[in-house]
């Protein structure tokens, strides 16, 4: 037996040094190292295999054309938002890492997912609720998945799930040979402990170790298996940044708690794109897949209401409709304000200064307050033409037309720049009944717009989309 060992760890990056030092030399953090114990393995492992020759006959390289390759044939997980997230269903072997905020609703997505699969065989481990809080929030969520169900024994007839309470992962192992599933889910990493690593559970080398067994359980049986992360005060995954170069997906589940729409966000994918975006609506009894977005996202409101403005955006792949609310008002203390909600306050202050310098309205000593409605964070540039309608039509008191969406991105002379994927942004406008759309003239080149039903107005600059919607 190899003796055990001391290394330090940052808990930022991963690094491992023989020694405790004060700065990271990977990531330039300080104070981020951390003692762990490493248990000694059986020398026979390390290179040998049990006749004593080192390596092995199917570890032998071998062509890059003489590599067979198979569909891989996925999982239903009977959810169109988590199937298109995971590029097409769940992968068998794979490793999946599901993080986000506290309350934010990672269990509950897992677990009206699992409870869906019908008689697939699923244990899901839980090492921070017990199995009495587990059962109330499935029979929550099985009343909604089969509400024709007589009585509690036709309820889960046809369900495959098993539940344990455990945080051992020797133990858990134990009953993954005894229930032999399909599937397993742990809720969460953090909680997990191993004896081959001294240390509290969380801590980045337990953290490490349990998702290193994990992954290789995953690979050498082929049952996937569903990873549920914590996240730190400044957003990212909880543990070393090793977990999320270990595991083959990293979904980030993220929203306003008092909003009722959920963003499921796809970071790495191995098996699929992470141009993906998924969204759900929470409910009492469950988050509910949302299939088109932008009817929730745009409120009913009278013509002639100042300070909104439509915008055709694209998360992802994923085209919707949004509003843009802005409020502008004189600066009560002296100081003029800047707030941005869902949007970059960086990136509005520059459209304030373009608004300022190339249009001519003066609004450095006003509040300016902005809001994407919903509860949404949207990055995409294309917004940026209805930031600017918002801000002016507050401040000069007056509503843009209803009927009327707009796509561009301003740049810092005033022009408003090309976007991408146009044709979507169109289609989605006219599939909700807009009759006009403002789009960059640049983007028309080439573009047949004879068969659509909404007229498509090219602008340049930015004071001619202004003049276009308040003359």
């Amino acid at each position: 037996m190899a003796k055990d060992k001391t290394v330090y760890v940052c808990s930022r990056c991963g690094q491992e040094s023989p020694k405790w030092v004060g700065k990271c030399p990977s990531c330039g953090e300080w104070n981020t190292f951390q003692e762990f114990v490493v248990r000694g393995a059986p020398a026979t492992s390390a290179g040998l295999n049990g006749n004593g020759v080192a390596g092995s006959e199917r570890m032998r390289p071998v062509p890059v054309g003489d590599i067979q390759t198979a569909d891989l044939p996925r999982m239903d997980m009977s959810d169109s938002e988590l199937n298109r997230m995971l590029g097409g269903g769940l992968v068998p072997g794979s490793l999946v890492l599901i993080g986000g905020e506290p309350g934010i609703g990672k269990s509950t997505l897992v677990l009206q997912t699992v409870l869906k699969l019908g008689r697939r065989r699923v244990l899901y481990v839980s090492g921070e609720e017990s199995a009495s809080q587990l059962k109330l929030r499935a029979d929550r969520l099985m009343h909604r998945i089969r509400p024709d169900a007589a009585d509690a024994a036709s309820l889960w007839a046809e369900t495959g799930c098993m539940v344990v309470c455990e945080t051992s992962l020797e133990d858990i192992f134990v009953h993954v040979k005894n229930v032999a599933p399909e599937l397993v889910v742990v809720d969460s990493i953090q909680t997990l402990t191993t004896s081959a690593v001294d240390g509290t559970p969380g801590s980045v080398g337990q953290v490490r170790a349990c998702a290193a067994s994990l992954l290789k359980f995953a690979k050498a049986v082929n049952v996937p298996v569903i990873l549920i992360g914590h996240i730190n005060k400044d957003g990212a995954l909880a543990g070393p940044k090793l977990l999320e170069h270990i595991v083959d997906t990293v979904l980030q589940f993220e929203g306003d708690q008092h909003y009722m729409y959920r963003v499921l966000r796809s970071i790495k994918n191995r098996f699929g794109s992470t141009a993906e975006l998924g969204i759900y609506e929470m409910r009492q009894d469950g988050l509910r897949p949302v299939n088109n977005p932008s009817e929730l996202l745009l409120t009913e409101h009278d013509e002639g209401l100042s300070g909104v403005a439509v915008s055709s955006a694209i998360e992802g792949v994923r085209p919707f409709l949004i509003e843009t609310q802005a409020l502008v008002s004189s600066a009560a203390y002296g100081v003029p304000q800047r707030s941005s909600t869902g949007f970059d306050l960086r990136r509005l202050n520059m459209l304030l200064a373009v608004l300022e310098k190339r249009v001519g309205f003066k609004l450095a000593q006003k509040d300016v307050f902005l809001n994407i409605a919903g509860g949404l964070k949207v990055s995409d540039p294309a917004i940026d033409l209805s930031v600017i309608a918002a801000v002016l039509s507050s401040n000069v008191d007056t509503g843009i037309e209803t009927g009327v969406c707009m796509a561009g991105e301003v740049g810092l002379s005033g022009e408003i720049r090309p976007v991408n994927r146009i044709e979507q942004r169109v289609a989605e406008a006219q599939k909700l009944g807009f009759r006009q759309m403002l789009v960059p003239s640049h983007n028309l080149q080439g573009f047949n717009a004879s068969k659509l039903k909404i007229e498509l107005v090219p602008v340049r600059k930015v004071e001619e989309a202004l003049r276009r919607l308040f003359g």
